[in-house]
C-alpha cells in the first residue's frame, strides 16, 4: 500500500467536504470567527479548541470548489483560507462565504494552510511552498521543493526570525525563511513525509512513509534520534510533555516517550490502519481509524489503556 495523503481536520466551525466548504452555525444565532491559524490549531498539533461548540448545528453557507477539499480550513480575522484539489488556496469570508480572492497554483491543494504575520502559507503538488499576502493572495515568494506537498507547513521562532516547517515527497523536511522563502536548513529522511512536522521544546518531530519517526533539532537541523514506528505513518504526531501521540498503518496507535526513546504505550482494536492525526487533553487522547465507519476512538493519554476499562465509540 502506498503512503498517500488525504488529511482532514474539524476547525471549529468549519466543515470541509469533497468539493464544498461549508459553515455551520448555531440556529438562528450569527457565526462568530475565532482564530485557528494552522493545521491542528497550533505548532505542537494538539487540535483542541479552546471553546465549545452548541449542541445543533445548522448550515450556515457554502462554498463551491471545482475539485475535491482534501485542506482543512484556517479561520484568521474573519477570513476563511483553504485549498482546493482544482489548484486553488481560496480566501473566503466567514460571515457568509464569498470569495475575496483566489491563488493558482500549478497543482491540487491539499496542503492545510498556515496563517501567520500577515501571510498565508500552503504546499502545492506541483512541488512548491508559497508564500501570498493574506489581504490580496499576491504571491510573495514561492519555494520549491523536489517533490510533491501534501502536509501543512508549521512555523518557528529563531530569534526576532520567522521560519518555516514542511515536508515533501522528496523525502526531506524543508525550513526556510517566513520573510523571503530562502533555505535554511534541510534534513532528509528515507521516503515520502506525508503530514505535518510538529513543534515542541526546541524539536521537531515526523513520521513519514520509512516507518520511522524523526526527532530533528530546530536549531540546526540535525537528527536527535529516530525511533522504530513498524509501519508507514500517514497522519501527523501531537506532542505533550515529552510524548508523541500517533497512528501508523499497521494497526497500531502509538504513545512515544521522545527523551527515552520508548513506546510508553500502544493501542491496537480491530485490523484496520490509523491514518487520522490525533487531538489530545490533559487526560484523554482521541483519534480515529479506518474501520470503514468513521468511529472516534477515545483512550487514556498519560498512561496505558487498562485491558479491562472503557472504550467509548461516537459515529
Amino acid at each position: 500500500m502506498s503512503c498517500v495523503a488525504l488529511q482532514r481536520s474539524s476547525a471549529k466551525r468549519v466543515r470541509l467536504a469533497l468539493g464544498m466548504v461549508c459553515s455551520l452555525c448555531f440556529a438562528g444565532a450569527a457565526a462568530r470567527a475565532t482564530d485557528w491559524p494552522m493545521f491542528r490549531g497550533e505548532p505542537a498539533l494538539l487540535g483542541v479548541a479552546r471553546n465549545s461548540l452548541p449542541s445543533k448545528l445548522d448550515l450556515l453557507w457554502s462554498f463551491k470548489t471545482t475539485g475535491p477539499v482534501k485542506s482543512s480550513a484556517a479561520i484568521v480575522a474573519g477570513r476563511v483560507f483553504v485549498g482546493s484539489n482544482d489548484g486553488n488556496v481560496y480566501a473566503l469570508d466567514f460571515s457568509d462565504g464569498h470569495k475575496l480572492w483566489a491563488f493558482k497554483t500549478a497543482g491540487a491543494v491539499e496542503s492545510s494552510p498556515l496563517v501567520l504575520e500577515g501571510k498565508v502559507f500552503v504546499g502545492s503538488t506541483d512541488a512548491s511552498l508559497y508564500a501570498l499576502a493574506a489581504d490580496t493572495g499576491k504571491q510573495l515568494w514561492k519555494y520549491e521543493t523536489g517533490e510533491k506537498i501534501l502536509g501543512a507547513p508549521n512555523w518557528i521562532k529563531a530569534g526576532d526570525a520567522t521560519r518555516i516547517l514542511v515536508g515533501s515527497y522528496d523525502f526531506k523536511l524543508h525550513c526556510v525563511e517566513a520573510a523571503t522563502g530562502t533555505v535554511v536548513w534541510t534534513y532528509e529522511s528515507s521516503n515520502y513525509i506525508n503530514g505535518s512536522p510538529a513543534v515542541a521544546e526546541g524539536q521537531t518531530v515526523f513520521g513519514g512513509c520509512d516507518a520511522l519517526l524523526h526527532v530533528i533539532s530546530l536549531a540546526d537541523g540535525k537528527q536527535v534520534k529516530e525511533i522504530d514506528a513498524g509501519a508507514y505513518i500517514a497522519g501527523s504526531a501531537a506532542l505533550a510533555d515529552g510524548r508523541a501521540y500517533f497512528g501508523q498503518f499497521e494497526n497500531e496507535f502509538l504513545c512515544v516517550d521522545l527523551k527515552f526513546a520508548t513506546n510508553a504505550w500502544s493501542f491496537h482494536d480491530r485490523n484496520f490502519p490509523f491514518f487520522s492525526s490525533p487531538a489530545v487533553t490533559k487526560d484523554r487522547v482521541v483519534f480515529g481509524g479506518r474501520d470503514k465507519c468513521g468511529d472516534l476512538l477515545l483512550a487514556p493519554a498519560r498512561s496505558a489503556p487498562d485491558a479491562g476499562g472503557t472504550v467509548s465509540w461516537f459515529s
